[in-house]
């Protein structure tokens, strides 16, 4: 029987796009947990898990029982990554 490429290149999107799906709803529940945002809201203000990710990095960083000037100078040195990240929350609280 010969491949269907077609098809087998269809499942596979399929495939990589649940499993990006999964990722994005475990990302959220997992930062939701721990925050006052709800999944929802998490995935409205992070749709793409690389944000979400740093969302979750720069929430270990002021959670973290480093000093306050420790976790400010780590937050200094990653300004660039996680500026996003600052400006959507504060977008949405503000």
């Amino acid at each position: 029987m010969p491949i269907n490429w077609e098809q087998l290149d269809s499942d596979i999107d399929t495939a990589i796009a649940n499993g990006a799906t999964a990722t994005d709803d475990k990302l959220a529940s997992g930062i939701s947990s721990i925050t006052r945002m709800t999944d929802d809201e998490i995935k409205e203000l992070f749709p793409e898990s690389a944000d979400a990710k740093k969302l979750s990095d720069l929430m270990k960083i002021v959670k973290s029982s480093e000093e306050r000037s420790a976790k400010i100078t780590k937050i200094v040195s990653n300004a660039e990554e996680f500026g996003g990240v600052v400006l959507t929350l504060l977008q949405k609280f503000v």
